[in-house]
């Protein structure tokens, strides 16, 4: 296929339009594959793929949608993988994944995190409309069916920290305690171990939601965490140990419980750096 020399193609513009994006598919991929490591790896292949072959980064659907496509295509050739070599918690969450439907976790992503709408997704997913309403229900029931545990939630907003206590009680989860500060947190996490943190960045008294949670993580071991922060690019530069699991400020209800969902599904969130 011949490549266009027009401006709207250049390397220069292809960078930019991807650049507005990338931070978003670093989200997915990590989402996707439980780790900043892997999920990296799979965004920087995908702009590798671009690079090498500007025809792959397909105009008139949208730039995002165009850098998700090529992710998809990448992620579907190499077969989705799934470690083979998991032990402890991470082997756990492997055998939980390997009990869903194809591709559902995949349209559920798409659709209640990256905001896609069904036909966007089944753009980037090469399937129908049709065919991504069913794998967005089966998404929901199986994931809802497949895992339930305590979860800890770190958020100093009064009524957020209520909407995200009730959000997680109606999935079936069992909320051990709300923390506003990184001492309180500090404190419930040890006094009853979580199965997932859900922690936002800034609290209360200024300390760090991230610092909390590497307290925790530093006594307690590995478990999912979920980040909540109105700055999500801030977290999603590839530069630093970053989280694998992130949600925006405003978030939407369907965003929390696809969150909760994926998190439950993974043994470890790669520990942050204050």
């Amino acid at each position: 296929m011949t490549v266009s020399s027009s401006p709207a193609t250049s390397t220069g513009d292809i960078a930019a339009l991807i650049g507005a994006h990338l931070p978003y598919l670093r989200r997915y991929a990590r989402a996707l594959t439980g780790a900043q490591s892997s999920g990296d790896a799979y965004a920087a292949a995908t702009l590798e793929a671009i690079l090498q072959d500007r025809s792959v980064f397909e105009q008139g659907i949208g730039e995002k949608a165009a850098l998700f496509k090529v992710f998809h295509t990448i992620w579907a050739s190499s077969g989705a993988p799934v470690a083979v070599e998991a032990t402890g918690l991470e082997a756990r969450a492997q055998q939980h994944m390997a009990r869903l439907s194809p591709n559902t976790r995949e349209a559920l992503l798409l659709h209640t995190i990256e905001d896609f709408n069904t036909g966007e997704v089944a753009e980037i997913m090469g399937t129908d409309e049709n065919e991504v309403e069913t794998l967005l229900d089966t998404a929901r029931q199986e994931m809802a069916d497949a895992v339930s545990g305590r979860v800890l939630i770190i958020e100093d907003e009064a009524i957020i920290a209520m909407d995200l206590e009730a959000l997680v009680a109606e999935m079936g989860h069992r909320v051990t305690g709300v923390a506003r500060t990184r001492d309180e947190a500090v404190k419930l996490g040890l006094s009853q171990k979580p199965d997932l943190i859900m922690a936002d960045i800034q609290l209360a008294d200024n300390s760090s939601g991230i610092d909390a949670v590497n307290d925790l993580l530093g006594e307690l071991g590995e478990m999912p965490v979920i980040f909540i922060t109105a700055f999500p690019e801030r977290l999603l530069t590839g530069e630093r140990p970053e989280p694998a699991f992130l949600i925006s400020k405003p978030y939407r209800e369907d965003q929390v419980r696809s969150a909760v969902s994926q998190a439950m599904f993974f043994a470890s969130t790669e520990t942050l750096k204050g």
